[in-house]
């Protein structure tokens, strides 16, 4: 009986899945993960399992389930115990039927999971306001053409570009890369020596291990930075060493010819003592077009200075060029890569010039280094859509666009910024604004701790300078504030300007 029931209603089945063929039946073979009892008690194992699912808002209200064949084939049971239990847990009201729709999750109050207790503000109130550095306007990603240049780029994109590839990335990326960076960065770029990576902190984390490897035990940096650049390296073990900075930015080495290295009354470091010999490494990172979050750029005479040092002694240059596409009140500063490109490793993302959420960011490498990192990398980690839409982004000048327009925008900000701040707060100095997205408030001598707490009243999350102090530095900047001025989005930059103008003395 049971058999010519399954294989009459196999029957009607096979005349509605044939129909089903014209278009897509939403909810409709679709995986569950229960668990049945076995033995005389299957049906009654199903029934709970499907029962709890149901209670504990596992499966949905509303959710279409399986038919009794597809979910029998699935758990390798007679279709009647499916059938069964559908039946049952339908009169007890955890499931609905209705002819030609299928079994659905009835409509019931699903109970919310326990929320843990909200911890204790350590500041009053709710940020409302965030300027802290790091990140551009997200809501002004460009969806559209990016969504443009990923279909233009699915479309010609060979079946082979699915699988696991050169782990040095695609090569449509990398090549697209060593035009751009040549013609916008003045770096000296072949697609053989370019390494695609997950942004900043993983690339700089292949080299970290590479020149640990090499048996190099400290790295170089600027006594102002993030702690999670330098934490990191000291993971892959590597020391991190300050180098001391003047008025003039970081101090590569001693007789540079940028100034005296004196000071301007306390606001900056000795300068004595220099660079990256000085601090006994071979290796150095730093951000010489604009010095996060000083915001400096390396002057020319430290700049050859500096690659000098690299190619007399070997040594390698890490150079940072974090926000390299937005400069306003100047010529564009180009790489300190093209001084030295045998010895210098050039660093890019797109996390400042698009979002970085898209985990998207490259190294430019000496030959002798390639290999590797490569080998280090292993596979690729960034996933070949976005590497294959970047490369259409930048070969269709959309990339260059979407960044015109974005300065632009950013420049509005700054300006805004910088009257407001002349009529509101005159005692307080804007600097390091001539390029990126970010700018140093200078305080009045021992006003950053108030400040800092003034901002948190007005609902503003920003930081003090004295954060990004390295723990070692010897030197310390004057009390300041870096302001993160492209992170609000267009519609709160009124509002968010307004509360720190209110926190500022």
């Amino acid at each position: 009986m049971e058999k010519r029931w399954a294989n009459s209603e196999q029957g009607a089945e096979s005349g509605r899945e044939r129909k089903r063929e014209r278009g897509p039946v939403p909810g409709l073979g679709i995986d569950l993960h229960l668990a049945p009892s076995g033995g005389a008690g299957l049906r009654r194992g199903l029934t709970d399992a499907l029962r709890e699912a149901v209670r504990t808002g596992r499966l949905a209200p509303g959710l279409r389930l399986p038919s009794s064949r597809t979910l029998a084939a699935d758990l390798g049971i007679a279709r009647n115990t499916v059938a069964d239990a559908y039946a049952d847990l339908v009169a007890e009201g955890w499931l609905a039927a209705r002819q030609g729709s299928g079994t659905r999750v009835a409509d019931r109050p699903v109970p919310a999971p326990p929320r843990r207790p909200a911890a204790t503000p350590r500041v009053p109130g709710r940020p409302a306001h965030d300027l802290e550095p790091g990140s551009p306007d997200l809501g002004s990603f460009p969806r559209a053409a990016w969504l443009k240049a990923a279909r233009r780029a699915l479309a010609d994109a060979p079946n082979d570009v699915f699988g696991y590839g050169d782990p040095r990335g695609r090569p449509e990326l990398r090549t697209a890369l060593a035009g751009y960076l040549a013609r916008a960065r003045g770096v000296r770029a072949d697609p053989e020596r370019i390494v695609v990576c997950s942004g900043f902190a993983h690339g700089l984390g292949l080299l970290a291990q590479v020149l640990r490897r090499r048996g190099l035990d400290s790295l170089a940096v600027e006594s102002y930075g993030l702690d999670a650049h330098w934490d990191l390296v000291e993971r892959a073990g590597l020391t991190t060493r300050p180098m001391p900075f003047d008025a003039l930015g970081t101090v590569v080495g001693d007789g540079d010819g940028d100034g005296d290295g004196g000071g301007d009354g306390g606001d900056v470091g000795d300068g004595r003592g220099g660079g990256p010999g000085g601090a006994r490494s071979g290796a150095v990172l730093l951000t010489p077009g604009h010095s996060f979050p000083l915001g400096l750029a390396l002057p020319p005479g430290r700049r050859a200075a500096l690659a000098d040092w690299a190619r007399r002694t070997g040594g390698l240059v890490l150079e940072d060029d974090y926000d390299g596409e937005f400069r306003y009140d100047r010529q564009p500063v180009g790489a300190l890569q093209d001084l030295a490109p045998d010895r210098v490793v050039y660093l890019g993302t797109a996390s400042k010039s698009l979002a970085p959420g898209l985990r998207l960011g490259w190294l430019v490498l000496p030959p002798d280094l390639v290999t590797e990192v490569a080998e280090t990398l292993g596979t690729s980690a960034t996933g070949v859509v976005e590497q294959l839409t970047l490369a259409e982004f930048l070969v269709s000048g959309a990339y260059d666009r979407h960044v015109r327009a974005a300065r632009q925008r950013y420049r509005r900000r700054r300006d805004a910024l910088v009257a407001a701040l002349a009529v509101r707060a005159p005692e307080v100095t804007v600097t390091g604004i001539a390029a990126g997205l970010h700018a140093v408030l200078r305080l009045p001598p021992g006003t950053e701790e108030s400040v800092l707490r003034a901002a948190a009243w007005q609902g503003l999350s920003v930081f003090g300078l004295s954060r990004f102090r390295h723990p070692r530095a010897t030197a310390r900047a004057a009390d300041a504030l870096v302001v993160g001025y492209a992170t609000p989005p267009d519609h709160a930059w009124a509002g968010t300007l307004e509360a720190l103008c209110r926190a500022l003395p």
